[in-house]
């Protein structure tokens, strides 16, 4: 199937020029290791291998379609012998490095946007521009996707998503519109969400663009656990770079690049009180910035690939080792996401379990309301 496509046509990263110049420079020495931790469709990570020659990489993506045509696009640029892959989500990181052999690595960079293939392909239900299955799973091994929590949610539980994943000032009249209209049928579609959304949202108080694209964002982030992974994830990664290594990110919402910036911010500071009067080595920071902030798209960059105008790219290199109580911190903080993801997998899988007949919003109201109560517990800690 993948040799049916133009890779070239079909994907075009984003800030390519300008993340190859971030990413580059640390790959020099022989057997350096860069690790992307969202393959998707491999533009980047091709561009990497071209632009180091004495890089190897390892391309993470939990998406098994997405990984095969990356594995086949980077095969087709003779590349191969360069690179390895890995089917699982990024915060699985720590476990792919292990699994090869590897203790530290030079580069890690992340795209957090959707992947051309998931936007492009219509039956993933990812986007409003077409009427497809509410599905929004970039690993379809698991069991939750959109049309289930849209269906077993409770009305206070899809408020909560909306506004903290959506940011959506209209987030209870339309979780109250969903929980009515699942009674007299399934959400199964997103013509169906999108029809919902734009009947709720009053016409004065739209902003540009369709009023269901905040909706959708806080579905696709709550289905795939994005911000817990994310959480989770960055720690493992500094713990991980060699002196001089490089940590680059690209975000696209506001939640993810506050996430980023909030982490990258512990490194870039003093760890003392403001009145020491010398700094101790120790407590000088051990991140350098090397965007000065985040970089945004140009005009010729947004004309030429439309996805870049939200995007945020932030890049930091390790200009020292990581302090050992900052690694205990960072474990500490990655174990807490990975613990908090999972505990809300299992509400998951309980509500999954709590479905009767299989008939989509039927769930027991007493079982949605106590599952609703342990969500709320678990989305505070």
């Amino acid at each position: 199937m993948a040799d049916s496509f133009d890779f070239t046509t079909i994907h075009k990263p984003v800030l390519l020029d300008e993340c190859v110049a971030l990413v580059a420079p640390a790959l020099d020495a022989p057997n350096s290791v860069v690790v992307d931790c969202t393959l998707g469709l491999a533009g980047h990570a091709t561009a990497f291998l071209k632009a180091a020659p004495n890089a190897h990489l390892i391309g993470i993506d939990r998406d098994s379609e997405a990984l095969a045509m990356a594995s086949e696009r980077i095969q087709q640029a003779g590349l191969s012998s360069r690179f390895t892959p890995a089917h699982a989500a990024f915060d699985g990181f720590d476990e792919v490095l292990e699994r090869n052999g590897i203790e530290q690595i030079d580069v890690a960079f992340m795209d957090l946007g959707l992947s051309s293939l998931q936007i492009d392909e219509v039956d993933r239900g990812f986007s409003y521009s077409h009427d497809a299955p509410l599905d929004m799973r970039m690993d379809v091994s698991q069991e939750l996707d959109a049309a289930m929590v849209l269906s077993q949610y409770g009305e206070d539980d899809l408020v909560r998503i909306f506004r903290e994943y959506g940011q959506e000032r209209f987030a209870r009249p339309i979780a109250r519109a969903i929980v009515r209209r699942r009674v007299v049928e399934p959400i199964t579609t997103s013509g169906q969400l999108d029809r919902l959304v734009d009947q709720v949202v009053p016409k004065s108080h739209r902003g540009k663009g369709n009023p269901a694209k905040r909706i959708f964002q806080a579905l696709r982030i709550e289905v795939n656990g994005e911000l817990d992974k994310l959480a989770a994830t960055l720690p493992q990664i500094v713990n991980r770079l060699k002196p001089g290594g490089r940590l680059v990110v690209e975000s696209y919402h506001s939640l993810e690049d506050r996430t980023v910036k909030t982490f990258m911010a512990q490194g870039l500071k003093v760890d003392a009180p403001a009145d020491l009067p010398v700094v101790p080595k120790d407590a000088e920071p051990f991140l350098k910035d090397l965007t000065h902030g985040a970089v945004k798209a140009d005009e010729a960059e947004i004309t030429h690939n439309p996805r870049s105008a939200s995007v945020r790219l932030r890049a930091v290199e390790l200009v020292r080792p990581v302090p050992e109580r900052w690694r205990t911190r960072f474990k500490a903080s990655s174990d807490s996401a990975v613990a908090r993801k999972e505990r809300l997998g299992r509400l998951n899988r309980m509500e999954h379990a709590n479905y009767v007949g299989g008939n989509p919003g039927t769930m027991r109201r007493d079982d949605m309301r106590a599952t609703s109560a342990r969500r709320q517990r678990e989305s505070r800690q």
